[in-house]
């Protein structure tokens, strides 16, 4: 499996995101790069554009390059806008895999942002928030 297909209507309205060409590279790596990928998904969103979003040529994706997409996604569109309106595509089996799970946790800390709270203090203290 090469994709992630979630439930997106065919439709002519669709802009395809190059990942590679957003960031200007293909290490995937930054959160910073992970937010102009979030801004460039969210103004095609806006426009009332369906995504698919193209991993082609990426290389070494990070946890925290996708959860810096999807975090802000999740955080400022309903789950099911994301669902219907982006196609994740050209991904790799272990990062779409990756992407899952994270998709998982950002929902959950979405839902629970406390629980995550307390959860860093624990192990890190209070200074480091």
């Amino acid at each position: 499996m090469n994709s992630i297909t979630f439930p997106h209507p065919q439709a002519e309205n669709t802009v395809t995101i190059i990942v590679t060409e957003v960031i200007g590279d293909n290490l995937c790596i930054l959160c910073g790069s992970g937010n102009m990928l979030y801004e460039t998904i969210a103004e095609a969103f806006g426009k009332g554009k369906s995504v698919n979003l193209s991993f082609v040529d990426c290389e070494d994706i990070t946890s925290a390059f996708l959860a810096e997409i999807f975090t802000q996604l999740y955080g400022h569109f309903s789950e099911e806008k994301i669902e219907t309106y982006l196609r994740v595509v050209d991904i790799q089996p272990d990062d779409a895999e990756d992407l899952q799970y994270i998709i998982k946790d950002v929902k959950e800390y979405l839902k629970y942002p406390q629980r995550f709270r307390d959860a860093i203090i624990s192990v890190l203290g209070e200074d480091y928030l």
